[in-house]
């Protein structure tokens, strides 16, 4: 009940904490735009699991896709944690490339990874995802919980639905993702929850210079990402 109070206040709340909880999201909106404005250049979110360990293979295939991001001059930027995020802040920074770190604060607090050049501390994950989506010409994600598929899932429905446009996505890692393909396809799409056009908003690859491409040929084809109204 303590968390709800805090976390619900702007709800249930006087009006002056009302106020003082607005100013703080307006805070953090700010100092998250501030962060994406230092990025020079065009930028990859890369997503995955914190509890990847480092000898995994896909720890080592998110460090070689961050490097292949940084050579065609692409930042990349992940949510500054460990894992699958420490992997990618590193193999961009290894390779020369700009590395940043959208952290959060977490109730067992997560550590910001020791690879990354930017980085902002969140409060929340929604000002955090509008920061992520801002700064990124698209996203890869490979496999990982609950927070990974958040990140994911939003991203489709932005795009399903034309909030965002010329936004690639690529899923890293088939063996962990084709399950879920198989389920949208045999059950969102068989039950006439999607459209046939949805099942091509994003990629399956085990490749990772084919997730560099990816994201990289939409962003040199002419089409930059876009945030409609």
């Amino acid at each position: 009940m303590e968390w709800m109070r805090s976390e619900r206040s702007i709800w249930f709340g006087e009006k002056e904490h009302i106020e003082r909880d607005l100013q703080y999201i307006e805070r953090e909106f700010r100092a998250g735009f501030e962060l994406v404005a230092r990025i020079d250049r065009p930028a990859v979110s890369i997503f995955g699991s914190a509890r990847t360990p480092r000898t995994h293979r896909w720890y080592q295939q998110a460090e070689e896709t961050a490097a292949g991001f940084a050579a065609e001059g692409f930042a990349v930027v992940t949510g500054g944690g460990p894992g699958i995020m420490e992997a990618a802040n590193r193999g961009a920074q290894d390779a020369g490339g700009l590395s940043v770190g959208m952290n959060i604060q977490l109730p067992h607090e997560q550590e910001v990874n020791d690879f990354v050049d930017l980085t902002y501390n969140f409060k929340h994950f929604y000002a955090r995802k509008v920061c992520f989506l801002r700064a990124s010409e698209g996203f890869v994600a490979f496999p990982g919980g609950f927070g990974t598929n958040d990140e994911l899932w939003e991203a489709l429905t932005l795009i399903q639905t034309g909030k965002v446009e010329h936004f690639p996505v690529v899923l890293f890692g088939s063996e962990h993702w084709d399950p879920m393909v198989t389920w949208i396809k045999e059950r969102l799409y068989d039950e006439h929850q999607i459209s046939a056009s949805d099942l091509d908003l994003f990629v399956v690859t085990d490749d990772p210079s084919a997730a560099v491409r990816a994201v990289v040929d939409c962003y040199r084809d002419g089409y930059e990402h876009t945030v409609t109204d």
